[in-house]
């Protein structure tokens, strides 16, 4: 079994259509993978074009458990008077790039274009994201602290 780490950079969006009345939609985007879960900042005011340029990282082990190699990514528009808007999702299937990540020790997706599409699963919007698996060499892990004292590997 290989454990490391993904990486998802989560760079722009293009196209996003304005759910705002008034204003300019704030954008963030859910990221998620297996039960874990991290959020975008608000790109305020990013209207139909947000740009984020933030990494997010995953503990990933493979194979694993299930079979949901999979990267969701719920794009969400903030609202300060009312809950806040579901603008779309896309879906990265990673499996592959873990298997290659597993046997070569790393493996990557560019930046790239995911297409997003909202409730009723229509087409709305591209979003470029770009995922990397590293896998973690043995012997390598930071070593343990117990107590303020770490733990020697001796």
């Amino acid at each position: 079994m290989a454990v490391g780490i993904l990486e998802v950079l989560l760079v722009n969006a293009k196209g996003l259509e304005d759910s705002d009345f008034l204003g300019d939609m704030d954008p963030y985007v859910i990221i998620e993978y297996k039960g874990q879960e991290h959020k975008s900042r608000v790109a305020r005011g990013g209207g139909s074009s947000p740009s984020w340029n933030e990494k997010f990282t995953f503990k990933v082990e493979y194979p694993g458990s299930g079979d949901g190699y999979k990267v969701v990514l719920k794009i969400m528009d903030k609202d300060t008077f009312s809950s806040d808007d579901y603008v779309g999702q896309a879906t990265i299937y990673v499996k592959d790039l873990l298997a290659i990540g597993a046997e070569k020790g790393n493996a990557e997706i560019h930046p790239t274009k995911q297409s997003v599409v909202n409730a009723e699963n229509s087409y709305c919007v591209d979003i470029t994201v770009g995922v990397t698996f590293t896998r973690k060499v043995e012997g390598t892990e930071e070593e343990e602290e117990y107590g303020g004292w770490r733990q020697s590997n001796f």
